[in-house]
């Protein structure tokens, strides 16, 4: 427990980080390898809540000739479906793990209640929250910040297919600068895109840092936990 820097942490984990190299659906060895690490952060003592994406299976913008509100919400059921496979995949792992939805769908989630959510958390289950925020025009990340800020997180894990946050694109421009520490009001006046500008701004106002690394080596989860320096952090 002494080389823990963080004890409850909120993971965001996008569709596509479920995906691995085949870029759509669950690849049940990349999903594997990333819980092989939560179950290791557990065991270690800490307390791990996951907001997971959908764009694996579907992306909002991706409706473009949809009426935006239906495109949302099957962008939500996407996650729904991305939950499920976290939780076979942890309890697979011998991990205790609740799946809990913003949209009620009893039959294979909880509802997100708040008391039951905390519950969990402390009796060592992964809560694994699923349809963002239940509501369209809201993205996954304000979804997280949403619920770090619930629970009382000590920081959201946002784990990336990038390693750090930078100026620009280092895919596009070899010149960009890689930030190791940065603020949410630099975030926002120099439009990086790390979280979409709604989710940047709540977690400015409700004081939740951010950590955003790369999530193609799962090793970074527990890097991250332990505080060794990887990624950026934006406070």
């Amino acid at each position: 427990m002494s080389e823990l820097k963080y004890k409850r942490v909120l993971l965001k984990l996008s569709g596509e980080a479920l995906a691995g190299k085949q870029k759509t659906g669950v690849d049940v060895e990349t999903v594997g390898k990333i819980c092989d690490k939560i179950k290791e952060i557990v065991d270690m003592g800490v307390q791990v809540a996951i907001v997971v994406g959908g764009g694996n299976f579907w992306r909002g913008r991706n409706g473009h000739q949809m009426e935006r509100t239906t495109a949302d919400y099957m962008g939500m059921l996407a996650t729904a479906m991305n939950g499920l496979a976290l939780q076979d995949a942890l309890e697979a792992r011998g991990l205790f793990s609740r799946v809990q939805t913003a949209i009620e769908m009893r039959e294979i989630a909880e509802p997100f209640i708040h008391r039951k959510a905390e519950k969990h958390l402390t009796r060592g289950r992964v809560v694994i929250f699923a349809c963002g925020t239940g509501h369209p025009y809201f993205t996954t990340d304000t979804a997280a910040v949403l619920r770090a800020t619930e629970i009382n997180a000590e920081v959201i894990l946002l784990g990336k297919a990038i390693d750090a946050v930078y100026s620009a694109d280092p895919k596009i421009d070899p010149n960009a600068t890689k930030y190791e520490e940065i603020s949410y009001m630099e975030v926002l006046e120099k439009d990086l895109k790390v979280m979409d500008s709604t989710a940047t701004a709540m977690c400015r106002d409700n004081k939740m840092p951010l950590l955003v690394f790369g999530i193609e080596d799962p090793e970074n989860i527990v890097r991250a936990v332990k505080g060794e320096k990887i990624g950026t952090i934006v406070r």
